[in-house]
């Protein structure tokens, strides 16, 4: 069993841009780098109802470089541009998977139609580093659609597991990844319990993103929280008190620095110098109008 290292609640929310209202539930600045490597943040938007509109809200275009962004819908309707000249839409239980690598420019707005029809929105993005060798690899976007993604049953109708990355039970995720990463979007029903099989040395999280659950027979973690997870042991154990929805995450550590400044994750401090350079220059492309 992986014994619970800490468990952090959220801070308080805020907006980014005028469509994605947030908690970072976790960052590399606040929980240090080296604690929850290979991943860098998480966003918890929403659960929140917006109005109908006619102008779609969002972000605008913002560069990123050195790491991966990865975003999957619960529910709402978002667009993607990016200056690879790849984009898409992904609704309810879609993930797009951007790498970033040696530059990229995007966007995220609200889908025209829910724009129109307004609803209610909620997601996480969350941020995967690169290691070094890979940081410079060409920028590139993954649609990762819920049809496409495995949907693995519990024992004794306990809920389900769905594999965006990684592995479960011989289930493979369709997400391509640069090092050893599973993503699993877990719903657990209330009263019920499961044992999730988890790799040995790999960094682990859980996030409580709904619900109550019991947490290895000894802690009660609440909606908004994340758990993590010493290295050693294969499993750990969950029980329900009400439906539950979690994302369990963990990865191969990648034992490197990490220098972060706004949207680059890069090596050191001469490298973010030099993303910001290449940005200036032009470097990481534009967005067609």
């Amino acid at each position: 069993m992986k014994k619970i290292q800490a468990v952090y609640g959220a801070p308080r929310g805020h907006w980014v841009g005028d469509g994605f209202p947030v908690r970072s539930l976790f960052t590399y600045d606040r929980l240090g780098a080296e604690h929850i490597s290979p991943f860098l943040m998480l966003d918890h938007a929403g659960p929140y109802t917006f109005k109908p509109a006619k102008r779609p809200r969002g972000v605008g275009q913002h560069p990123h470089r050195g790491f991966e962004t990865v975003t999957l819908v619960y529910e709402g309707e978002l667009e993607h541009r990016d200056s690879t000249g790849s984009g898409g839409k992904i609704g309810e239980g879609d993930v797009q998977w951007m790498t970033a690598g040696a530059g990229i420019i995007h966007e995220e707005y609200h889908s025209r139609a829910f724009t129109e029809r307004g609803g209610k929105l909620e997601m996480v993005q969350l941020w995967v580093n690169l290691p070094a060798r890979d940081k410079d690899t060409p920028a590139a976007y993954q649609t990762l659609l819920d049809a496409d993604i495995p949907s693995v049953p519990l024992d004794d109708e306990a809920g389900r597991v769905r594999v965006v990355a990684g592995s479960y039970l011989g289930h493979e995720g369709p997400a391509s990844t640069f090092t050893p990463i599973n993503m699993w979007d877990v719903r657990l029903a209330s009263g019920r319990h499961a044992t999730l099989p988890v790799p040995e040395d790999h960094t682990t999280l859980l996030v409580v993103l709904g619900g109550t659950v019991q947490v290895n027979g000894e802690t009660m973690v609440r909606d908004e929280a994340v758990v993590s997870f010493e290295r050693r042991g294969e499993e750990l154990h969950l029980e329900a008190n009400n439906d539950a929805k979690l994302l369990l995450l963990s990865g191969e550590p990648i034992e490197e620095p990490v220098v972060g400044h706004g949207p680059f994750v890069m090596n050191s401090v001469e490298e973010i110098h030099q993303a910001f350079a290449d940005f200036q220059r032009g470097k990481y492309g534009a967005l067609n109008d």
